[in-house]
């Protein structure tokens, strides 16, 4: 179990994106969740990434900010909310 940096919410780690400072420094996000370095988690959910991205969650996690490339791939990754 992992929670989300966003909504704080524990759920399984297969059910979160994991975005990661690596040694260098570099902040990106893991689709693998086995890359070396600091780890944050966000839900698969355009809530929850937008809310990461926003509120600036992931530079608290991780102590470092997240890119412009870095959270546009975030957010490119979550599904996307039911229409309807």
């Amino acid at each position: 179990m992992r929670r989300c940096a966003a909504c704080r919410t524990s759920r399984p780690k297969g059910e979160l994106l994991r975005v990661v400072r690596t040694p260098q420094g570099r902040v990106a996000i893991d689709p693998t969740g086995r890359a070396a370095g600091r780890g944050a988690y966000v839900c698969r959910r355009a809530e929850c990434a937008q809310a990461a991205v926003r509120k600036d969650v992931v530079r608290r996690a991780l102590g470092q900010p997240l890119d412009e490339q870095s959270a546009q791939e975030l957010l490119d990754r979550v599904q996307t909310p039911d229409a309807g």
